[in-house]
């Protein structure tokens, strides 16, 4: 695949083929086109004299300094040096590289007054496996990324330093020498034109978006394992139940948890005894409402970024009729709040995971399973631990769970006195989600082991599917085992699509 910009912008998809998959890239001949006479209205304002923000004045509290033209390319290589002021360990590569892809997409645009050689040194950067080191601290989200994008802007100029192959810092001018790469020469605008953006942020929340929507189909999965090993009713996930109180995400949850605990030996056992519980508790019957109120989130947010796709954040921006006007589109505001609020949600996802964990572990709540699902208790301690971990992690993700977004601390002389913190918001999201793979992974494991307990009843085509796959992984019920390995291999089921795969193999496919 390869991902073609064009003056329309990029996809989703496009986003993470490059990020996460090194998928090449062009630059679309009607990009350049648009870059092109953007650049042309801009080569008329040196010409003519006139001052315009970040063209011939100096930046932010600075606006109101005049750049001689013989100083003004001078201007644009300083902007970058100066605001390649990062601390920290340096981000993931592919936040890096979807930063990067997106402020080619800004740019090409056409309304940021570049010549199109700037967006081709950005995506051979791309194309050669350059990745720029960028700090994880220096960003407030406004006016946009401007930290991270110029690390990533002072490799173009051969400057700074790359991330290698080995994760240890390199010089980028040796890097860009190796693949045959010659440092670029900035013209009036274009340092500026390079760092002015949501980019950083944008890139974070699309990747988190497509890491979300799966967890949430994974959560509906493990969630049905947990169900139908505690003997649980499937009648809380019938359709029409969730008809009359028509939310789209909470609708898809249970119809997801309903056909996976169908064909159940397990469920036939104790589906007319009178005995059997009326009701069960929140955390198994409110599983849809939980999820499937994450899963509204998720579209909202999903629709924020979509905009934001296809939105010019520059600043200033070049319009058609030859007009450089300053803007505050780079505040990332949109992008805070969309990553507060679905950190928030799937926060609460695995929140109510962890509280399913626990009543397995319960042998006063999880209906004649054995303490701690371990059928020597006492010498053994089974996964008592692991809901300890599960707890911490849950508290952790409370703590993330508040918003960076109404925070700000005002910059630049005063200048700038009101940022977005957006960078934090999609950071801490990005570690929120992580954690929910972890929370995940141990209710994967939990509820393998309670299905696995209640033989010689056989579970449901999805518990059959998640069990063959979980005790490679985990073995059969029985003495206790060293449980670290054991949850990592369960993360890497619940991140992948193995898992997911199988299970749909079995019941169809997952909303």
């Amino acid at each position: 695949m390869t991902v073609t910009v064009a003056p329309t912008g990029v996809s989703p998809a496009d986003v993470v083929a490059v990020a996460r998959h090194d998928a090449p890239v062009t630059v679309g001949e009607a990009a350049v086109a648009a870059m092109a006479r953007s650049r042309s209205i801009v080569d008329d304002i040196e010409s003519s004299g006139r001052p315009v923000y970040g063209v011939s004045t100096g930046f932010g509290a600075l606006a109101g300094t005049s750049i001689p033209p013989g100083r003004r390319a001078e201007l644009q290589h300083a902007l970058i040096r100066s605001h390649a002021a990062g601390v920290g360990a340096p981000m993931p590569r592919e936040v890096v590289r979807a930063m990067m892809l997106l402020r080619v997409r800004s740019l090409a645009l056409g309304h940021s007054g570049v010549r199109p050689v700037l967006a081709q040194g950005l995506v051979d950067l791309l194309n050669h496996g350059i990745t720029p080191w960028v700090p994880e601290h220096g960003s407030l989200g406004a006016s946009g990324d401007l930290a991270p994008l110029a690390h990533c802007a002072l490799t173009l100029l051969g400057e700074g330093w790359v991330v290698g192959k080995d994760g240890a810092r390199h010089s980028a001018a040796e890097a860009l020498h190796a693949a045959g790469l010659r440092p670029l020469d900035l013209a009036a605008k274009e340092g500026l034109a390079l760092i002015n953006g949501t980019d950083g942020m944008l890139g974070m929340l699309l990747l988190a978006i497509a890491d979300a929507g799966h967890l949430f189909a994974m959560a509906d999965l493990t969630a049905a394992l947990a169900i139908e090993a505690m003997l649980g009713s499937e009648r809380p996930f019938l359709p029409e139940l969730h008809a009359i109180r028509p939310h789209p995400g909470q609708s898809a949850s249970a119809a997801n948890i309903h056909r996976l605990l169908q064909d159940s030996r397990i469920m036939d056992s104790h589906r007319d005894d009178l005995a059997h519980a009326v009701q069960d508790a929140y955390s198994m019957r409110c599983a849809p409402q939980v999820a499937g109120a994450a899963r509204d989130t998720l579209g909202f947010v999903t629709t924020v970024a979509q905009r934001e796709l296809g939105s010019v954040v520059d600043n200033p921006v070049v319009l058609p009729d030859g007009r450089v006007e300053s803007t505050g589109n780079f505040h990332g505001a949109p992008l805070g709040f969309a990553a507060d609020f679905l950190a928030i949600a799937a926060a609460e996802v695995g929140a109510i995971s962890e509280r399913r964990v626990d009543r397995l572990l319960d042998v006063t709540r999880s209906r004649q399973l054995p303490p701690f699902l371990t059928p020597d208790a006492g010498v053994n301690s089974g996964l008592m631990i692991a809901q300890y971990t599960a707890a911490g992690i849950v508290a952790e993700n409370r703590r993330l769970a508040a918003p960076a977004s109404v925070d700000s601390l005002p910059t630049s002389g005063m200048q700038e006195d009101h940022v977005s913190m957006g960078w934090s918001a999609t950071k801490k999201l990005r570690t929120v989600l992580d954690n929910l793979t972890s929370l995940l992974a141990v209710e994967l494991l939990a509820g393998v082991r309670g299905l696995q307990l209640r033989a010689p009843l056989t579970p449901s085509p999805a518990g059959r599917a998640a069990t063959a796959l979980v005790a490679p992984i985990a073995g059969e019920p029985g003495p206790d085992v060293f449980l670290a390995p054991v949850l990592e291999g369960a993360r890497d089921l619940i991140a992948g699509r193995h898992l997911r795969a199988a299970v749909e193999e079995a019941t169809g496919p997952l909303a």
